[in-house]
């Protein structure tokens, strides 16, 4: 029935409001927790802050705040929307049910043969059309106009007074319904667009929030920033990234403040320097102190053995010496002129050159020609110097109890160094992050070491030989190359070339090595380049247009080198199939 109908359009217009407001502050809800995260996920000293974490932070919340203002008008449009329509409806639905029910009235009159004046004008004036809704629609429906008896004309005149007074008050009824409805509908409006403002304010309150929040992000975080840019990037593909970075921060926060901040020392944190900077200048330091030595006399030979200490063992005692020391902890993620003091001292504290000399009387044989084609062979004694040259380390363990670590501080110490971080230093010395380059941290390791002792013993000599391919060779061995097949055991230069070439994975002078490769040379003498090696190294990088390197047995020692792209004594390259 039509009244049944309308019923039950205006409980679904009900029902939609309902709905919205519903949503509505679902919405609020959900924009102000957000909102509160974003002020009391972080707790730091205020301080200025990379502009990498307030661009994030600020792009986060936007993205935030836009959606949820998004999702919320869009809610409350929908809401206005479906009450507008289910008036629409209720509006059609009475204007049908009067007309019919005044038909019906009619119908009944004309059955009963009842002509007179003043019915045909009260039954004309139920027709006229009125607004009705709901259930008194329905209701003065059941008290319309009965049928008109047989009998006297007052009978019908007091059925149709009181079917036009029932009509009016359900005209009424429906009028105040209607009213109803549509001061509801823009109570929702005004609501919607109020919430959509609070949204809107409460998203500009968070941006501020967050900027601040950046702006107070210490050197040390922007060195955590730094450190995970790989996860923050992979993380910046949602739309809580301002969240999500938050929460990245908070959780490495608790790591900044310990030994293991180390592992954040490879950006420059602000000041002009950092971890690999500060370590390459000190590798500069020790070549000249050895160079000072060999200087310092003059000598005839010169026999150099010893190793310096492995530089993760350097940077852990460190960590843990001046981050837990009781009278001033400091944090290690970062690096400036103090640390940098703190961590030469700790080197020369672990690495010691020392010197000697010795006179010796030795007979040389000199071959001579007499003039007839003959060789004469002639013995002569002659003193000659010898200069010894050796460098001695301690251990991380030997530091420990030279500073004198309690129980905690070694416990720090040995999980700094353990192999699973082997990874994080070779990125915070070299800035190595793959695996691809794990020769390269190898030859990188060794770097200080003298006379080659622990690669041409490896290989099997009794006494020292040129060891530049027995130092190759033996950084291939610690990777598991030699065993796969990937880089050859080789002691002679001429040997590595060819077995590269017999596997077509050579490359001229002309090409761009890659970290990893393996770099022979031709050195030029007088009659010029002879196209046979001459010496060996690891590729560490290119970069600029020079080719950097890792050399075992340059001046006796494994040193850093680098060379123009296509030097014409680079003979050119192996190309191991990693």
């Amino acid at each position: 029935m039509p009244d049944i109908k309308t019923r039950d359009t205006l409980k679904g217009t009900i029902k939609t409001i309902d709905k919205s407001a519903v949503a509505a502050e679902r919405m609020k809800s959900a924009f102000i927790q957000t909102k509160e995260k974003a002020e009391h996920s972080v707790d730091v000293p205020e301080s200025s802050a990379e502009e990498y974490a307030s661009n994030r932070l600020e792009s986060g919340i936007d993205r935030v705040s836009h959606e949820a203002i998004h999702q919320f008008d869009k809610q409350g449009r929908k809401g206005v929307q479906a009450t507008k329509q289910n008036i629409v409806k209720a509006k059609d639905g009475i204007q049908k049910f009067k007309e019919k029910r005044a038909a019906q009235s009619l119908q009944k009159q004309a059955q009963a043969a009842v002509p007179r004046k003043n019915v045909g004008q009260s039954i004309k004036t139920v027709e006229q059309p009125k607004k009705a809704v709901k259930e008194s629609a329905r209701s003065a429906g059941k008290k319309t106009i009965k049928t008109v008896g047989k009998g006297s004309a007052k009978t019908a005149q007091k059925t149709v007074k009181t079917a036009e007074r029932t009509a009016k008050t359900t005209v009424k009824t429906a009028q105040r319904t209607a009213k109803a409805a549509q001061k509801t509908a823009q109570a929702t409006v005004k609501a919607s667009q109020r919430a959509v403002q609070a949204a809107r304010a409460a998203a500009r309150a968070a941006v501020v929030t967050a900027k601040a929040i950046a702006r107070a992000i210490s050197l040390a975080v922007k060195a955590i920033i730094a450190g995970t840019k790989a996860l923050i990037a992979a993380i910046a593909a949602g739309g809580w990234i301002a969240v999500l970075v938050i929460i990245v921060i908070c959780l490495i926060g608790m790591i900044i403040g310990s030994v293991f901040g180390i592992f954040f020392s490879g950006e420059d944190s602000g000041t002009g320097m950092s971890m690999q900077t500060v370590v390459q200048e000190i590798n500069t330091e020790y070549d000249i102190k050895l160079q000072d030595e060999k200087n310092s006399v003059s000598y005839d030979v010169l026999e150099m053995s010893g190793s310096r200490a492995v530089w993760k063992e350097v940077l852990a005692v460190y960590s843990v010496k001046v981050n837990t020391d009781p009278d001033n902890p400091q944090e290690v993620a970062t690096m400036d002129e103090s640390k940098k003091q703190l961590l030469t001292d700790i080197f020369w504290e672990m690495n010691e050159i020392s010197s000697s000399t010795d006179t010796k009387n030795e007979t040389v044989i000199t071959e001579t020609d007499d003039g007839h084609g003959n060789i004469v062979e002639t013995e002569s004694t002659v003193t000659q110097t010898y200069l010894y040259i050796t460098v001695s380390h301690k251990t991380a363990d030997e530091m420990a109890a030279q500073y004198g670590f309690n129980e905690e501080q070694k416990e720090y110490l040995a999980e700094l160094l353990v192999d699973e971080n082997n990874s994080l230093w070779s990125q915070v010395l070299y800035g190595i992050m793959g695996t691809d380059d794990q020769i390269v941290t190898v030859a990188l390791s060794q770097i200080g070491n003298m006379g080659g002792e622990p690669y041409w013993s490896w290989y099997g000599f009794n006494s020292r030989v040129e060891w530049c391919a027995c130092f190759v060779s033996w950084c291939a061995n610690e990777c598991g190359y030699i065993d796969a097949g990937v880089i050859p055991k080789y002691a002679g230069c001429v040997n590595g070339v060819q077995w590269f070439k017999e596997r077509g994975q050579w490359l001229d002078n002309s090409a761009e090595p890659t970290p990893g490769m393996i770099i022979f040379f031709d050195w030029a003498d007088e009659s010029g380049q002879d196209g046979l090696s001459d010496h060996t190294g690891i590729v560490q990088k290119v970069e600029n247009g020079r080719v950097y390197t890792v050399e075992g047995n340059s001046g006796d020692s494994v040193r850093q080198k680098s060379y123009p792209v296509g030097y014409y004594e680079i003979l050119g390259y192996g190309a191991p199939a990693y």
